[in-house]
């Protein structure tokens, strides 16, 4: 291969540093478009009696005035993937359920109207009590957000497997504790953005936005605004201003809009400000984790019991309960356990509801699993390095099957942490720290390495259900992408992807891998990203999310690829009257592989195939215009117990951190990251390091800053950026990136996905450094963020200090 892991320069750059970028907010596609803004509930949980919006109607330039009622009589609830009676609607009804729930929209020639016409609505609430928090919710006192349900568990299973019991018998120690997560956004550059038109004479709905998929949700808009699939058509624009999952939570709003166009009978635009996207967008779910581990005094760890409660907010709502099962396949992490019982539940709350964020389910499960990695080794007075080493997979041990059905294509876990160690001096700094800690200088270096999962197995999610509830739906397994490889008649290639990129660089690979299929040079190749729903080659999995572009979107780019290889080949072949198996691809050419001198140009091919279909070998069909479909036969469905392989393919990061902590101030101060990665065969090493950075600063954040607060009536308390609190690149510690790499022998190009596994990672490694850097004070870090208020408090609460 001459392109593929190459650092070649990013070819969507150049628009983008040069104002050419078309995102959603640039986009008029009709005449006559409208503009809509949405009045949002003060309240987080109250009736609704009255909506009187005969002012707001009266106001020059508004067209319409749409509420919940208008909306519910031409639409159904949204389809939810767990068997309980929750009707989420894209706009209250009766009821709402978080502050910032839509409560009605108004439609005038410009925004500016439309909003000034928002405080012309009345409304009339009735006031209940809220439910703000996990443990309220599982509380069988607390009220009841949605009374048909009858509780505020939306989701509850049990899943055993090994044996946990004897496990737990033959340990010599039991290590509980209980850890809290909390609830964080992902604040993209840009917002969510919505064009929506109803065509009254076709019965059917145009959504252009900034919807990232997956394309499951396509299906639920589709059955929630009752029409047949091919009248749902949504088209996304060239560019996205970032997502990380949060934009597959545009589609309430997608359906919302559809669905007013269609009343006040003109196209619809809104873009959401910052403010709403904070206060009613989508986030991760926050999550309280009770945990056990069955530890012999060697270190080594027999067995896990495991109780996660995730908050999924006012709503459960699609593709949720995906935060609580994405992890469930490496519920283990990169040890050798076998035996776990996981109690996994699903809760509503007053707050807003969640969806897909950047490493979605991961950083809630590795905190807690990591603390626990270095808390064994605290308690049993064992150097956390000797534990982690003790119950690592080997590389002889590939591929590794979890206990909970996980299959680990390929790694060496080892190899990779001891890269870390020679990085930065581990028993060096041991000696550092206890001097430091002599001089009131409190200093950490904390641990942790992560499984990061790519390529998302559809079947996954389905462990909701239970397998008899299963065996009566539709079986949901596979992980497919599409693309589409074309020639024209004078030679352009151009390649069309659905994944829907937000900024990671798939139309640089894209292009990299067509060329070194075709033996060409890859500037000269066109890659089309956007997405057209009746015309782009889009698969119910489609979508950039889950990390899945790297093995499974660029191998079904290959396949493509390879199929119009296969058919120039064939065409070489007759004209050079030689064998496809003695040629190949150089240079823009076919030539004969022990004669270079013997060739033809891959134009003149092309021009054969589009020009002269008499002259084709038998039974080829005219034209270059070959698409390809790509799944991997290791995403299947779950079983009759439970296992799931709910990932692909599994990349290894293994994270080390040194910290500075205040304890006048609560300031921590990170001085220097190392992490090591291994996501198989690196496709393009310049991307690499910006989604490794990006991701980084995603998992720092959560670690020191962000978090989306409520009082403990529902009021929300971080509605702007000058409360809730995000890095910049002032915050953003000297990285040091190190890869080893060990292809995955399932995808067809060796790589894994990559990008989400320092937001996984970045949380745990820092409070394990915190915790190391206070032991003098007997600190255990159980709940993050760690701002400056919080770990002064932790401090001031410790009245002993332990001199080393």
């Amino acid at each position: 291969m001459s392109y593929i892991g190459k650092p070649l320069k990013r070819i969507e750059d150049a628009r983008l540093v040069s104002g050419e970028g078309i995102f959603i907010d640039d986009m008029s596609p009709l005449p006559n478009i409208h503009h809509a803004a949405i009045l949002r509930s003060p309240h987080a949980h109250a009736r609704i009696i009255k909506i009187d919006s005969e002012e707001a109607e009266k106001l020059p330039g508004v067209i319409g005035v749409v509420t919940g009622h208008d909306v519910a009589a031409l639409t159904r609830p949204f389809p939810v993937g767990v068997k309980v009676p929750v009707h989420y609607y894209p706009i209250a009804v009766d009821k709402v359920r978080f502050v910032g729930e839509a409560v009605a929209v108004v439609v005038a020639k410009d925004r500016y109207i439309a909003e000034d016409a928002l405080a012309l609505i009345n409304v009339e609430y009735e006031a209940l009590d809220p439910v703000v928090n996990i443990e309220d919710a599982l509380s069988a006192d607390s009220a009841i957000l949605h009374e048909e349900v009858g509780s505020n568990i939306v989701n509850q299973r049990f899943f055993n497997y090994g044996n946990v019991e004897e496990a737990f018998n033959h340990a010599d120690h039991v290590i509980s504790k209980k850890f809290n997560f909390p609830k964080v956004s992902a604040t993209p550059v840009e917002n969510y953005g919505v064009i929506a038109n109803y065509t009254k004479s076709e019965g059917a709905y145009t959504i252009w936005s900034n919807f990232h998929g997956p394309f499951t949700l396509h299906s639920v808009m589709t059955a929630a605004l009752k029409v047949p699939s091919n009248k749902l058509r949504i088209i996304t624009p060239k560019d996205i201003g970032g997502s990380y999952g949060i934009k597959s939570g545009v589609f309430p709003y997608m359906v919302l809009m559809g669905v007013v166009s269609r009343i006040v009978k003109v196209p619809v635009k809104w873009t959401e400000d910052r403010q709403e996207h904070l206060m009613a967008s989508s986030s991760g779910t926050d999550r309280v984790t009770w945990i056990e581990a069955a530890v012999k005094k060697d270190g080594t760890i027999l067995g896990l019991k495991m109780k996660y409660a995730d908050n999924v907010g006012g709503y459960i709502r699609a593709p949720e309960p995906a935060c609580l099962y994405r992890t469930h396949s490496n519920s283990t992490g990169a040890y050798r356990i076998q035996n776990v019982a996981i109690e996994a539940i699903a809760v509503v709350t007053n707050k807003s509801p969640t969806g897909l964020i950047r490493g979605y389910g991961g950083p809630q499960h590795y905190f807690p699993l990591e603390r626990m990695v270095q808390i064994i080794s605290d308690e049993l007075d064992l150097d956390v390095i000797d534990v982690i080493k003790k119950n690592l997979i080997t590389k002889e041990e590939f591929p590794y099957q979890t206990a909970s059905g996980g299959i680990y294509d390929s790694g060496d876990y080892h190899r990779a942490l001891n890269l870390a160690l020679e990085s930065i001096d581990y028993e060096g700094f041991k000696a550092k720290q206890k001097e430091a800690w002599k001089n009131r200088k409190y200093l950490g270096l904390g641990f942790a390495c992560i499984v990061e999962p790519s390529g998302s197995n559809m079947g996954y999610v389905t462990l909701a259900l239970t397998p008899e509830e299963r065996a009566k739906s539709l079986p949901k397994s596979g992980c497919s992408e599409g693309a589409t490889v074309s020639i024209d008649p004078q030679g352009g290639i151009t390649v069309r992807i659905s994944t829907v990129p937000t900024g990671q660089g798939h139309e640089t690979v894209s292009a990299q891998i067509v060329a070194d299929v075709l033996g060409v040079d890859p500037s000269t190749i066109r890659v089309v990203a956007e997405l057209d729903t009746l015309t782009s080659p889009w698969s119910v999995a489609s979508g950039s999310y889950s990390s899945r572009f790297a093995p499974i979107g660029s191998s079904a780019v290959y396949q493509a690829a390879h199929k119009v290889k296969s058919k120039l080949l064939e065409i070489a072949g007759q004209e050079l009257n030689e064998p496809t198996d003695e040629l190949v691809f150089d240079n823009g050419k076919v030539i004969l592989k022990n004669n270079p001198e013997k060739s033809i140009p891959i134009k003149r091919l092309v021009g054969l195939a589009h020009w002269n279909p008499e002259g084709l070998p038998s039974g080829l069909e005219p034209g270059i215009h070959e698409s390809a479909f790509y799944t991997l036969p290791a995403a299947k469905s779950p079983n009759e117990f439970d296992l799931v392989n709910g990932s692909v393919t599994y990349g290894f990061v293994f994270d080390a951190v040194e910290v500075e902590v205040d304890i006048d101030t609560g300031e921590v101060k990170i001085i220097d990251y190392t992490t090591i990665h291994d996501a198989g065969k690196l496709l393009n090493p310049n991307i690499v390091e910006g989604q490794i950075m990006g991701g980084l600063a995603h998992g720092i954040g959560a670690a020191m800053y962000e978090e989306l607060a409520y009082d403990g009536r529902g009021q929300f308390l971080t509605g702007s950026f000058m409360d809730y609190l995000c890095p910049t690149a002032t915050e953003i510690p000297k990285v040091t990136i190190k890869h080893i790499e060990t292809p995955s022998p399932l995808t067809p190009l060796g790589a894994k996905g990559l990008g989400e596994g320092n937001t996984m990672s970045a949380p745990v490694v820092i409070a394990n450094a915190v915790t190391d850097a206070l032991k003098p004070f007997n600190v255990s870090i159980d709940q993050l963020p760690l701002s400056p208020d919080r770990i002064w408090s932790i401090i001031q609460n410790k009245k002993t200090v332990n001199t080393y």
